[in-house]
C-alpha cells in the first residue's frame, strides 16, 4: 500500500491510500534468491520515505526477510558507491532514480486555492480531483523509479553481492546520508563537466581497436539524442491530452449552469450532455496518464540508461588510453641505457603495462556482455510497453465512442 500526504495545501489535497505500484518487467525476475520491492512510501513536505522490503535465500544476509526505511539521498549514496567502485568500471551502472519533484503539483494547488472564488463549486471539485490524480500518478512514478533501481541491482549477478547494497537493504537504522550542500553541488557540476570533456577528448584522440565498441559508441550517442527528442514530444502530447481533459471540465460545468435556466426538456438535454463530457473527461485523463507511464516514462528511463551505457564506453576508452600510454612508457624505458636504474624502470613499466592490459581486456569482455544485454533489455521493454499502450489507447477510444453513442440515443428519445 502507498500512502501520501502534503503538508502545504492539506485542505485542498487529501489523497487516499493507493494501490501498490506494479513492478516493471524490464529485468529478469526468474531468480528469486534476492527479491526487493518498495512495500510502502510516505510523502512529506520536503522528502519521501520509502519502505524497502527484501526477501532472500542468500547466505550473506543475516535474515531471510527485512524492512528498512530509506530516503532519496540514500538511494543517491548507493548509486555513487557503484559509480566510484573501480571493480565495476566494465559494467553499466543502473541509473540513479530522479529526485522526487512535486513542485508542479504544489504550484497548481496553490493557483487552484487562489482561484477558488472565481470558480463554481462543481468546477472547483473537478479541478481538485484532477490535481489529486496527477499528484498520485507522479507519486507512483517516483516510487516505481526507485524500486526499479533496486531491482536492477538485486538481479545483477555481480551487483547483488556488493557490500554497500547489503548495508542499504539490511541495516535498519538511518544511514546518516545528508543532502549535498552548495559547494558539493558545484563540485558535482564541475565533475560532470569534466566527464563530458573527457568523453569528447577520448572520442577525438583515442582510436578504438575494436569495431564493436566504436560502432556502439556512435550508435548510443545518436540513440540518446533521438530518445531526448522523442521524450520531449511525448511530454508535449501528454500535456495536450491533459489540457483537453481540463477543457471538458469547463464545458461540463458551463452546460450545467446553463441547464439551470430551464426546468423542462432543455435542462434534461444539457444535463445529459454535461454528464457525458464529465465521463469523457475521465477517459481523456486516463489516456494522458497511460501515455505518460507507458511512453514518456519508458523513453525517459532509457535515456538515462543509455547515458549510463555511454559512461561505460568512455571508461573503457580511458582504460585504452592508459594502456597505450603504458606501452609508450615501456618502449622508452627499454630504449634507455642498460644500467641498474634502467632495469628497475623497465620492470616497473612492464608491471604497469601488464596491469593496464588486464584491466582493458577485462573491461572489454564485461562491457560487451553488458551492452548486448542492454540491447536485449531495452527492445523487450519498448515492445512490451508499446503493445500495452496500444491496447489501452484502443480501449479508451472504444469507451469514448460508446459514451457518445449512448448520449445520442438518450437525446433522441428526449
Amino acid at each position: 500500500m502507498l500512502q501520501d500526504g502534503i503538508c502545504d495545501n492539506a485542505d485542498i489535497l487529501n489523497t487516499a491510500p493507493s494501490k501498490k505500484v506494479i513492478q516493471s518487467d524490464n529485468v529478469d525476475l526468474s531468480d528469486k534468491s534476492l527479491q526487493v520491492d518498495i512495500s510502502d512510501a510516505l510523502s512529506e513536505k520536503d522528502k519521501v520515505k520509502f519502505t524497502v522490503h527484501t526477501k532472500t535465500t542468500l547466505p550473506e544476509f543475516q535474515k531471510s526477510e527485512f524492512l528498512v526505511v530509506r530516503q532519496h539521498e540514500e538511494f543517491v549514496w548507493l548509486h555513487d558507491r557503484f559509480e566510484e567502485e573501480e571493480e565495476y568500471a566494465g559494467y553499466i551502472i543502473p541509473p540513479c532514480p530522479p529526485r522526487p519533484d512535486f513542485d508542479a503539483s504544489r504550484e497548481k494547488l496553490q493557483k487552484l486555492g487562489e482561484g477558488e472564488g472565481n470558480m463554481t463549486r462543481e468546477e472547483f471539485t473537478k479541478m481538485k480531483q484532477e490535481l489529486e490524480a496527477e499528484y498520485l500518478a507522479t507519486f507512483k512514478k517516483t516510487v516505481a523509479m526507485h524500486e526499479m533501481f533496486l531491482t536492477r541491482l538485486a538481479h545483477h549477478p555481480v551487483f547483488r553481492n556488493d557490500h554497500n547494497l547489503r548495508v542499504f537493504l539490511e541495516y535498519d537504522q538511518d544511514l546518516c546520508v545528508r543532502g549535498k550542500n552548495k559547494i558539493e553541488i558545484f563540485g558535482g557540476l564541475v565533475k560532470s563537466l569534466s566527464k563530458t570533456t573527457d568523453e569528447y577528448y577520448l572520442s577525438a584522440t583515442v582510436k578504438d581497436v575494436n569495431d564493436f565498441f566504436d560502432q556502439e559508441l556512435a550508435f548510443l550517442q545518436q540513440y540518446h539524442n533521438n530518445l531526448k527528442e522523442a521524450t520531449s514530444r511525448a511530454d508535449r502530447q501528454t500535456t495536450k491530452h491533459k489540457d483537453v481533459a481540463d477543457s471538458y471540465i469547463k464545458i461540463s460545468t458551463n452546460l450545467l449552469q446553463l441547464a439551470t435556466t430551464d426546468s423542462g426538456k432543455l435542462e434534461r438535454f444539457l444535463t445529459k450532455i454535461a454528464e457525458t463530457f464529465e465521463k469523457i473527461r475521465k477517459v481523456e485523463g486516463r489516456v494522458a496518464s497511460d501515455e505518460d507511464l507507458k511512453l514518456s516514462d519508458t523513453l525517459r528511463y532509457y535515456m538515462r540508461d543509455t547515458a549510463a551505457a555511454k559512461r561505460l564506453l568512455v571508461r573503457r576508452l580511458k582504460a585504452l588510453h592508459t594502456y597505450e600510454t603504458a606501452n609508450r612508457t615501456l618502449e622508452k624505458a627499454r630504449a634507455r641505457n642498460k644500467d641498474v636504474h634502467a632495469a628497475l624502470e623497465v620492470a616497473e613499466a612492464e608491471k604497469a603495462q601488464t596491469e593496464a592490459c588486464e584491466k582493458f581486456e577485462q573491461m572489454s569482455d564485461k562491457g560487451k556482455e553488458e551492452l548486448t544485454d542492454f540491447k536485449t533489455r531495452r527492445i523487450a521493454a519498448f515492445r512490451k510497453n508499446l503493445i500495452e499502450l496500444t491496447e489501452l489507447e484502443i480501449k479508451h477510444a472504444k469507451t469514448h465512442a460508446d459514451l457518445l453513442k449512448k448520449c445520442l440515443l438518450v437525446l433522441r428519445e428526449e
